[in-house]
């Protein structure tokens, strides 16, 4: 068992995890998908729009799958590993990618984009969406929902704060959009099952999401690693459950 681990261990801690691809993890993890399907909401939107922008766009991956890009698009990215990749993915599409900090001013004039979209953005700037949307405009985000994975950050933190998981409501981001000027046309919460099938597909999570367990590294958990080993071995898969939401936001036309 201590060489299997140790060896499940390494290989995952070793492996890059640039990007946003989980392809890695085939085989090895799951997570339910949410109904709504966003790739294909997003592509049947680019497709019918002049000016595009995707917010946060990871390595490029989800924005590439949209068979029809508009003829102007533009993506920002803040991490630099993730600014390469998307770049050499998105630019022999015409894209454009964007270094940006993700804080605001976005570095886009007013009324620029015909719609805005972002898949799991880690900060929603409202305002900064609703200026450089177009009067009709719309923004289109599947973001991760309250208590995202819980079962996940709880086995190495131990139970979080009652309300910790607040700012990523779908009623907050309601609310805040509304304060931005923005209609909410759609608002949709799902629980989806996750399923961690060894030990090194947890390693590899954790390093990916490194938001989940923030001082992550594979020295300092080694011991509740070998633990969580264990159990999978002994007792199948970690069980957990992911949250999504879909909101999708108007700015409205000028009154007469």
């Amino acid at each position: 068992m201590d060489r299997t681990f140790d060896a499940l261990v390494a290989e995952a801690d070793a492996v890059s995890v640039a990007g946003w691809d989980f392809s890695w993890l085939d085989g090895r993890a799951s997570e339910q998908r949410p109904s709504w399907g966003y790739q294909r909401l997003m592509a049947e939107r680019l497709g019918r729009v002049s000016a595009a922008l995707d917010l946060q766009t990871g390595g490029g991956e989800v924005l590439a799958g949209a068979p029809v890009l508009p003829p102007v698009m533009a993506a920002t990215e803040s991490w630099p590993p993730n600014v390469a990749k998307a770049t050499a993915l998105l630019h022999p599409r015409g894209a454009v990618v964007v270094a940006d900090t993700d804080e605001p001013p976005l570095p886009f004039a007013d009324a620029a984009f015909d719609l805005v979209t972002s898949r799991h953005p880690v900060t929603v700037w409202w305002q900064e969406i609703a200026r450089v949307l177009r009067p009709g405009g719309t923004y289109l985000s599947q973001q991760v929902g309250p208590a995202s994975a819980a079962e996940v950050y709880e086995y190495f933190l131990g139970p979080q704060p009652s309300g910790a998981g607040d700012a990523r409501d779908p009623g907050t981001a309601r609310a805040a959009a509304e304060a931005a000027g923005l209609e909410v046309l759609d608002l949709r919460l799902e629980r989806l099952r996750m399923e961690f099938h060894d030990i090194g597909a947890v390693v590899y999570f954790l390093r990916k999401v490194i938001w989940m367990v923030p001082d992550f590294t594979v020295d300092r958990y080694r011991d509740r690693l070998r633990d969580l080993h264990r159990l999978i071995t002994t007792q199948g898969p970690f069980v957990a459950h992911s949250t999504r939401f879909l909101i999708e936001a108007r700015k409205p036309q000028p009154q007469p």
